[in-house]
C-alpha cells in the first residue's frame, strides 16, 4: 500500500530550483529551506490564496536524471505528482542552462509514466532576484525554446511575479475540470 498526497498543483524541478522557498512565500507551510540538494525529504503541502480563491500546492522533492529508476530520492515522490491537476515547473535562473534543466525534469516525468508528461504545466524561471537582466533574457530564451511556451519569471524572495504565477496555476486548475477549487489539504488516499 502506498499513501499518495492529494493536491491541486505540484511544484516540480531540479534540486535547489526554489520550490520550498516558493511554497513558504505563498502559504503558511514552513518547509525546510537550505542551499544544498535534497533539503526537502518529504512532500510538503500548503494552502494558497489568490484573488479570494484557494488551492492546495505540494512541494515535491527535487528530481534528477534517473529519478524514475530510483536515483536521488527517485520514484518515491513521483507518485505524489500523479494526483496533482497541474504542475508548476520551476527552473533555476541561476543555473547554467534553463532549457537543459527543464528537459531533464520533463524526461524523468515521461520516463516514470502514469500520465505525468501529459499533465498541464505552468513553467516559470525562478530566482529572478539573483540574476541580472541580460542573464534573465538569455535564460528565458533557452527555457522558451525547451518548453515551447513563454515562461513566467518569478522570485519568491522579492515576490516578483508571484501573483502572476499563482493566477496562472489557478486558471489551469479550473480549466482541468474542477470549476471551483475545493479544499483538499487534509485529504489523502490509499492506493494498493
Amino acid at each position: 500500500m502506498r499513501l499518495k498526497l492529494i493536491a491541486d498543483a505540484g511544484i516540480v524541478g531540479l534540486p535547489n530550483a526554489g520550490k520550498s522557498t516558493f511554497l513558504a512565500a505563498v502559504s503558511a507551510a514552513r518547509p525546510k529551506i537550505a542551499d544544498y540538494p535534497f533539503t526537502t525529504l518529504h512532500p510538503q503541502l500548503g494552502v494558497v490564496n489568490v484573488d479570494g480563491r484557494e488551492f492546495v500546492l505540494a512541494d515535491i522533492p527535487g528530481l534528477i536524471e534517473g529519478a524514475h529508476e530510483g536515483v536521488g530520492l527517485g520514484d518515491r515522490f513521483l507518485g505524489h505528482v500523479e494526483r496533482c491537476r497541474v504542475l508548476l515547473h520551476l527552473v533555476d535562473g541561476t543555473g547554467s542552462d534553463a532549457g537543459e534543466a527543464y528537459r531533464t525534469v520533463r524526461a524523468e516525468l515521461a520516463a516514470y509514466g502514469h500520465g505525468l508528461a501529459e499533465k498541464p504545466e505552468v513553467v516559470a524561471l525562478s530566482k529572478a532576484d539573483a540574476i541580472d537582466p541580460e542573464t534573465t533574457k538569455q535564460q528565458v530564451a533557452r527555457l522558451k525554446r525547451a518548453a515551447r511556451k513563454s515562461p513566467l519569471v518569478v522570485s519568491a524572495v522579492s515576490h516578483q511575479g508571484v501573483t502572476e504565477v499563482l493566477r496562472a496555476v489557478l486558471e489551469v486548475i479550473e480549466q482541468a475540470g474542477r470549476g471551483s477549487v475545493e479544499h483538499s489539504a487534509a485529504n489523502a488516499a490509499w492506493q494498493p
